[in-house]
């Protein structure tokens, strides 16, 4: 029975993770912007955003009109025929420098801090409970319709309109409106990817506590708890690896289903590894957690290994402590309770990490690290204080 529920919590792990991220995009407002913020001050996204735009605009200019009327214009002045039938056929270099000078004031526009204001405003009176980028909902930065996945860029148009229009040859309604989206792929089971992680998003405030559940039946019905508790990391430690590893193989089929001639395989990389961060870093901070784990489990346990790492770290404390009493710093009573209840305050150290880890929003492996470290810094602190003491049992 153990290992039934051991490994049922260490198979659902990765799942839990994944749904936890999935919900905190769909439900923490601040999430989810600071998830989509960089993608408006990406180089690749701001480069295929400014090729889209300029597209729609250039596209919607009557550029063989334009040339029409500079010859007209050149016919009035008597200039030379030669010039007139030139300025006739020049709708070429009229469009290709109408393409210059339009990419040019709509490139300074993405790459301005206004636009990434603006991005970042807009996605976030965009964010519902049920509108974002896992929801397929409109509004967003990223939108799912029908079998493509696509950037949404006419959420900041409005600042883009306000410095292209009097720049350019184009009306005010020729500016791309609020529909101006950038298609990154397409793939017929988008909308599959789309439904599973909503179910993982509605999954999520019940899978993390069924772990714990599982794990803890697991632990307390095994013959040996700390053999049951480094099996169980371990394995969750190789889950986390394969949820990594899942996630750069889903990254490849997400490239090669970028449509071609429509974007670059760099912004659709781009926004990828933009929008999973977040999931990787929570997958790698799983990770971490798991690898501490199992070798807390290894030390407490009597391997060779374990007990000279053990002594070693008993020897170092007991100098301290002994330096201290010679220097006149016995701790007498309180010495003597800390060493009389050293796994007591063993547990409670090690308790007030993992509670620690519990209660942080989003805890990083840069997080873990610096808890381990305090924890284990307490722990040395309270071993020298129970060195410490002159009392003749110790």
């Amino acid at each position: 029975m153990a290992t039934v529920l051991l490994t049922l919590a260490v198979l659902l792990a990765p799942v839990s993770v994944a749904a936890t991220w999935a919900s905190s995009q769909i439900n923490d407002v601040d999430r989810y912007v600071r998830t989509v913020a960089p993608l408006a001050r990406d180089p690749a996204v701001q480069d295929a955003v400014t090729d889209r735009v300029t597209d729609e605009i250039v596209a919607r200019v009557d550029v063989h009109r334009l040339s029409e009327y500079l010859a007209r214009v050149l016919a009035d002045r008597d200039a030379p025929r030669f010039l007139v039938d030139v300025a006739r056929s020049s709708d070429g270099q009229l469009k290709s420098v109408l393409r210059t000078g339009v990419r040019y004031v709509v490139h300074r526009t993405v790459t301005s801090d206004v636009f990434a204001q603006a991005w970042d405003l807009a996605n976030r009176g965009a964010h519902t409970a049920a509108t974002n980028l896992l929801t397929g909902g409109d509004g967003g930065a990223i939108e799912i319709k029908d079998d493509a996945v696509e950037l949404n860029v006419g959420v900041v148009v409005e600042e883009m309109q306000q410095r292209v229009i009097g720049t350019t040859l184009v009306d005010a309604d020729q500016v791309p409106g609020a529909d101006t989206s950038l298609v990154l792929l397409r793939n017929d089971r988008v909308s599959d990817v789309r439904d599973t992680v909503r179910w993982l998003g509605a999954l999520a405030p019940w899978l993390p506590p069924m772990v714990v559940v599982l794990a803890g039946a697991g632990l307390w019905a095994a013959p040996s708890r700390r053999r049951a508790l480094m099996c169980a990391a371990v394995g969750t430690g190789v889950t986390m690896c394969g949820l990594l590893v899942g996630l750069s193989v889903l990254r490849q089929l997400c490239l090669d289903a970028v449509p071609p001639a429509v974007t670059t395989q760099d912004a659709v990389a781009a926004v990828y590894d933009t929008l999973v961060r977040f999931l990787r870093q929570a997958t790698a901070t799983a990770l971490v957690i798991a690898v501490v784990v199992a070798l807390a489990g290894y030390l407490y346990g009597p391997g060779r290994g374990a007990e000279a790492v053990r002594s070693a770290a008993g020897r170092g404390v007991g100098a301290v402590g002994a330096a201290l009493v010679r220097k006149g710093g016995d701790t007498g009573g309180v010495g003597e309770w800390l060493r009389a209840h050293r796994r007591f305050t063993t547990v409670t150290v090690a308790a007030a990490g993992v509670l620690t880890l519990l209660l942080w929003s989003y805890p990083t492996p840069v997080v873990v690290a610096v808890v381990l470290v305090c924890v284990l810094l307490v722990q040395a602190v309270l071993g020298v204080l129970a060195a410490a003491t002159t009392d003749p049992e110790g």
